[in-house]
Parts: structure tokens; C-alpha cells; sequence
């Protein structure tokens, strides 16, 4: 196929979608007015199924096929660091140094450290009653093991950082969501439709299947959140490249001035 043909191509299918949205836009209710149709409806969906947090409701259960979507953007961002950053042959690791770290900042890590872990996970679990979710609270724990880094330094975090189990966990995460959706097909029902018990509304079991793939959300917002920052911290502080230009500049010590 030619430019001129691909050319046509591309504005026929461009002026058909452009066409079905300026319908679209034109039977869209006014701005600005007490009239808020779309919220009204998606409140009252959220009642009936039993879910007190309206927005865990939209994303979760009225919306559910587009939060996977979201899901697997972060689950592909995560896959293209891991391959983009990766030791190329020309780099060696370097064993990092012990940092200078301050008892107070020490003592303040350690103490907030499981604090933080607590808050994320009530965060995910009570994310179909009061506001959070699993997207907000996988970020509240993948930073509450990253305190392991502020308070000490990069060797604790590496204990503390299995990087191959919270791959799989990134992967088990957004696999689980997928699957969750095939309980609304077992039910002859639409794929990810909430067809489980609803429960007593406000109480932890409430929600149907909202609170099972509010959970898959948080396993793999964690679990990708930690792998995609071990890429820029292994960059930044383990690994060292022997090579350089030929009177270029000195490369920077890849362990950084206090070894962290």
C-alpha cells in the first residue's frame, strides 16, 4: 500500500470517528448544573450492590473492564523497565558500601516501617467501604518497604526485597483479576459482572466480587511498584560500568558519596 492510499485510509476512518464523537458530545448533559445524572446512577448501583465506597463501586463493578485495562497499562510499564533496564554485558555489579545513616532517622524507619504496612493493607482490605482501594494502597505498601532503604541502606533492602517472588506476585496479581471476571461467565452472566453473595452492606464481606478484585489490584500495584523502583535503584547504586570514553569524564561512583 502506498502513502497516498494509507493517506485516504486514515482520513476515512478519521473522519468516521470523528463523526460518531461530535454526536456523542452533542447528547452530553450540560456543565455546571445541580443535574449530575451519571453521578446519581452510579451511586444508587453502588447501594444495590451493597458497596459503601461508590468509586471502588464504578471502578470495581460498574466499570470493572476498564480498571483491568488500567491494570495491565502498569503491569506493561513494569515488563518494559525490567527489559529496557536490565545489566547489559558491559556492566558489572558493585558491591554496595554500608551508609552513614542518623540513629533518629534509623529508629524513625524502623518504627514507622511496620505503621506503613498496617495503614496499606487496611487501605486495600476496607477499599469497597471507606475511600482507597487496591491502587492506593499496593503504593502505601510498595513505599512502606522502601523505609527498609531510608532507615538503613541498599544491602537491608535487598534482604528484605525478594525481587523474583514479587515478580510473580506482579504477575499472579493482574492474572487473578483476569480470572476473577470468569465468575460472571460460569453464572451465564457478562464477563466481570459481580454475580457473588453481596453481603450486609458497610460490613468487610460486603460488596460481592468488588473486594476480592480490590485485593488482585493491591498484590499487583505493590508487587509492580517494588520491581519497577529496583530497576532505577540497581542502576543508580549496584550496578558500574568499567567502560568509558577515551578522555571523557570520570563515570560517577555508582554507590554513590555515602555508599547508599
Amino acid at each position: 500500500m502506498n502513502r497516498r492510499a494509507r493517506t485516504a485510509m486514515f482520513l476515512a476512518a478519521a473522519g468516521v470517528t470523528g463523526g460518531f464523537l461530535v454526536a456523542a458530545f452533542t447528547q452530553l448533559p450540560p456543565f455546571g448544573t445541580k443535574d449530575h445524572p451519571y453521578g446519581t446512577r452510579a451511586v444508587a448501583a453502588s447501594l444495590q450492590h451493597r458497596t459503601a465506597n461508590a468509586v471502588s463501586a464504578v471502578n470495581f463493578d460498574q466499570r470493572a473492564l476498564d480498571t483491568l485495562g488500567e491494570e495491565f497499562i502498569l503491569f506493561g510499564a513494569v515488563l518494559g523497565a525490567v527489559a529496557l533496564l536490565r545489566r547489559a554485558r558491559d556492566e558489572d555489579r558493585a558491591a554496595p558500601q554500608p551508609g552513614g545513616v542518623l540513629p533518629s532517622t534509623r529508629l524513625f524507619g524502623a518504627c514507622l516501617l511496620p505503621v506503613t504496612v498496617l495503614v496499606g493493607a487496611y487501605v486495600v482490605a476496607h477499599g469497597q467501604l471507606s475511600p482507597g482501594g487496591g491502587f492506593q494502597g499496593g503504593v502505601v505498601l510498595a513505599t512502606a518497604l522502601h523505609l527498609a532503604y531510608v532507615a538503613a541502606d541498599y544491602r537491608v533492602l535487598r534482604r528484605v526485597r525478594p525481587l523474583a517472588v514479587f515478580a510473580a506476585l506482579d504477575a499472579v496479581g493482574a492474572g487473578a483479576y483476569s480470572l476473577l471476571g470468569l465468575a460472571g461467565l460460569c453464572a451465564s452472566a457478562a464477563y466481570l459482572q459481580n454475580v457473588l453473595p453481596l453481603g450486609t452492606f458497610n460490613d468487610l464481606a460486603s460488596g460481592g466480587l468488588v473486594p476480592l478484585l480490590n485485593a488482585a489490584v493491591g498484590v499487583e500495584v505493590a508487587s509492580g511498584v517494588i520491581v519497577l523502583i529496583a530497576q532505577f535503584l540497581d542502576q543508580a547504586v549496584d550496578i558500574a560500568s568499567p567502560h568509558r570514553p577515551e578522555g571523557g569524564p570520570k563515570a560517577p561512583d555508582s554507590t554513590g558519596e555515602d555508599g547508599r
